[in-house]
């Protein structure tokens, strides 16, 4: 018995040996050292090689199994996935090197109230929550989300795109992080040249991730999956990493300094509708208007929220907030239901002839993001525009009564356009007013 197993496992070593990259034989390696991820987010590829598939996604402070060096490429191991990654997002340690809080990365959270969940994944059970200003240890990250320690002992996954990421320690001398993409929108232009009118040579479906290269004016310029460049609008995507967002061109000109209210719907006990899945509107109208205020607020607006966090707000306390602070637009977010759950769609709302205008804007941009089905822009007898002096619009953003569009209405990619939409639905507003 002793000696078949003997024989086995050198039977395995040679078998493996044989199909590892460039022929050389696991076996034949007799030393590894330890290294830790010095950036905020490293891919593990294939192959040596930025047009190799990305196997796995590291974060900083990371401890990895270093096993060889081709140029600036090393070959390592985590948690028994063997691939490459540059060597300059790595710093080397002594064998057996203990990975601690110091060494590793931190995250901030930027958004006024963070759902902590149990799993990387919206639908997943929340856990507690988290407010904005506090820091927290990065300890793992899978698609996007990261895992910490949000209280002692207790541990949960927030969205990786509400933390700003800092090192624990100084990173004078050391490589800056891999930036990389994310398509938005279905049958997004790739272009040969950082230019509206240079040539498509592809298109790229919502989700799909590229390497950023460098930025050129508003354009990214991307690693295609053949090998080859190409050219993004910087509009069209969001990114991670060290490159900067890019908002389309001239949009930040007409909102710095707005003053612009957006009051999530419901709240508190007040729970709105409720999807077929348990969506509660409250919280997706919340989430929505975090984004949005995010968005405004970088472009140089003056944003203020009705309500930050699950809250029961009157809906004169609402407008009061508008009139208070005498803003330029005010927005009220809703998801919509029906009886009938084939329904689905967008609808914007006003009550005033002056307030139809900036129902218009926001209304065509935001469907012209989300690709939701239209109806239009019509009158509303609802309390917070009609008792509301100033320009002011509502938005029902899809329908929660079809399991169809919940769905859609809960994704990253649809919160993340119909914010977008509503940004851009504001500027064209302001613009037009000018």
């Amino acid at each position: 018995m002793v000696k078949k197993s003997r024989l086995l496992v050198v039977s395995i070593i040679l078998f493996f040996g044989a199909f590892t990259p460039q022929g050389r034989s696991i076996a034949a390696v007799n030393s590894t050292s330890i290294g830790i991820v010095n950036g905020d987010t490293l891919n593990i590829r294939q192959e040596p090689t930025t047009s190799s598939p990305v196997i796995r996604k590291l974060t900083g402070g990371t401890r990895v199994t270093i096993y060889s060096k081709q140029n600036n490429w090393l070959e390592v191991d985590f948690s028994n996935i063997r691939g490459w990654v540059r060597s300059e997002f790595i710093d080397s340690q002594a064998p057996n090197t203990s990975l601690t809080k110091e060494s590793s990365f931190t995250g901030m959270v930027t958004a006024n109230i963070l759902n902590v969940r149990s799993a990387a994944s919206l639908n997943s059970r929340p856990l507690g929550s988290v407010t904005k200003g506090l820091s927290f240890f990065i300890l793992e990250e899978k698609n996007n989300w990261v895992k910490i320690e949000y209280k002692s002992g207790s541990f949960g996954w927030v969205p990786r795109w509400f933390l700003e990421i800092n090192a624990t320690k100084s990173q004078t001398g050391q490589a800056i992080k891999e930036s990389y993409i994310t398509i938005l929108h279905r049958g997004t232009s790739i272009r040969k040249k950082p230019d509206v009118q240079s040539d498509v040579i592809e298109r790229a479906n919502s989700g799909i991730t590229y390497s950023v290269i460098k930025v050129i004016n508003d354009w990214y310029e991307i690693d295609l999956k053949n090998g080859k460049t190409g050219y993004v609008a910087g509009w069209l995507v969001s990114i991670n990493g060290n490159k900067p967002q890019i908002v389309k061109p001239g949009a930040e000109e007409y909102l710095r300094n707005k003053t612009i209210v957006l009051d999530p719907g419901h709240g508190g006990g007040d729970k709105g509708a409720t999807g077929s899945r348990g969506t509660q509107e409250k919280e997706l109208t919340l989430r929505t208007s975090q984004l949005l205020f995010d968005k405004l607020k970088a472009a140089g607006a003056a944003v203020y929220l009705t309500r930050k966090s699950d809250s029961y707000l009157q809906l004169a306390t609402r407008v009061n907030m508008a009139r208070t602070y005498n803003a330029d637009a005010f927005i009220s977010i809703h998801y919509d239901s029906n009886l009938d759950a084939s329904i689905r769609g967008m609808t914007g709302y006003y009550y005033y002839d002056y307030q139809k205008s900036l129902a218009n804007s926001l209304f065509v941009s935001t469907i012209g993001q989300t690709r939701l089905k239209s109806h239009g822009v019509r009158f509303g007898d609802f309390h917070v525009i009609r008792e509301n002096s100033q320009k002011a619009a509502l938005m029902e953003l899809g329908y929660l009564s079809n399991p169809e569009e919940e769905m859609t209405l809960n994704s990253d990619g649809f919160q993340e356009n119909a914010a977008a939409g509503l940004f851009d639905g504001l500027a064209r507003f302001f613009k037009d007013i000018e």
